[in-house]
């Protein structure tokens, strides 16, 4: 009976101690200067962390141990240990950033700066800026293709996606889009760019190969964020004006579903596991969470004031017992362990 009752009490603990190992999404919130930490597992908030001014591009890097916290109104970037939630450094970057991004190996961060129009591109192993690239006119939406040598962002103010080669941190190439263009995110193949085109309600589709675009999808109203599930399948739009999501099939570039969430929603991304779809919304202060298999809400989760997370916002799935949270299995296993030998001895001594 007693080895039961510990082998059940080890096994809870580990349970609990896997659970908190979850992905967590990171909310930027530009109304209250902070940023919502949402455990996946649960869809409740875990921390708030406190950040910059105006809080609103997002990225976590492929190892989830950083998130890079864009600060629109001071100018700067702030870089949360996910381990803590707490702000451990914050670099100074041009005017007004907005979108951000971080390479497959966690080593640059790009940061889109609107009103200064450059790329500010900072070493994560020392969190200063380690080259600063032109851009054409307000650059927004940013992202990097899987094998990271490729930086594409949009020049909302006119009508383009440049692509950065980052081996010489240069722009190699410029692409006519839609009207306005906002959100950018890179299939997993990278062999296609989704760009959102605010001001023409659609999302242009480019071919990495040859830098043109190959379809325009019309969407409803306003589409700002953009996502791609991991296999590639189904892209996810927030439709600003609409309150609501898109979700296009990459294989046909068609809308085969519009699911509708909170008001006015911004930012969006897939779970790693490519099951649901979360899209903060800034006018209801909430995040909704979509049943990639229903295309249908099933939680809303409330957060900061006017949340935006304009970026891959949601960290990487664990894929080791490190990234499981071995730090905290570890006094979990010694315990359930130590009471089974001391019972054993115990046991023994009886006889």
């Amino acid at each position: 009976m007693r080895f039961r009752t510990v082998m059940l009490l080890a096994v809870l603990l580990l349970g609990h101690q896997i659970a908190l190992a979850a992905p967590f999404a990171y909310i930027t919130n530009p109304g209250s200067d902070n940023v919502s930490v949402i455990d996946t597992a649960s869809d409740t908030v875990v921390a708030t962390v406190p950040v910059g001014d105006g809080p609103l591009g997002v990225a976590v890097n492929p190892a989830g141990t950083r998130i890079y916290i864009a600060n629109q109104n001071s100018n700067n970037v702030s870089v949360i240990d996910s381990a803590t939630n707490t702000v451990t450094a914050t670099v100074p970057v041009g005017t007004t950033p907005v979108g951000i991004a971080v390479n497959p190996a966690g080593t640059r961060v790009y940061v889109a700066n609107f009103h200064s129009d450059t790329i500010s591109i900072i070493d994560t192993a020392t969190n200063t800026l380690a080259a600063t690239v032109p851009a054409v006119a307000d650059p927004y939406g940013i992202a990097v293709n899987p094998a990271g040598t490729r930086v594409y962002f949009a020049n909302l103010n006119s009508s383009t996606i440049s692509v950065i080669d980052t081996a010489t941190n240069s722009v190699t190439a410029t692409v006519p889009v839609g009207t306005t263009p906002v959100g950018v995110a890179v299939n997993a193949a990278g062999t296609r760019v989704y760009v959102t085109n605010i001001g023409s309600n659609s999302v242009s589709v480019i071919d990495t190969a040859t830098n043109t675009v190959i379809a325009t999808v019309p969407v409803t109203s306003l589409p700002f964020g953009v996502a791609v599930n991991p296999a590639g399948t189904r892209l996810y739009v927030t439709n600003t004006g609409s309150h609501s999501v898109s979700v296009i099939d990459t294989a046909t570039n068609t809308v085969v579903a519009t699911v509708p969430t909170g008001v006015n929603p911004y930012g969006i991304a897939v779970h790693p596991t490519g099951t649901r779809v979360y899209a903060a919304n800034l006018g209801s202060n909430s995040v909704s969470v979509i049943d990639s298999a229903t295309n249908s809400v099933v939680a809303t989760v409330p957060v900061g004031v006017s949340p935006v997370a304009f970026g891959l916002f949601i960290g990487p799935a664990p894929t080791s017992l490190a990234q499981a949270g071995i730090p905290y299995l570890l006094p979990a296993v010694t315990f359930g362990f130590g009471v089974l030998i001391l019972l054993g001895r115990q046991r023994r001594r009886q006889q």
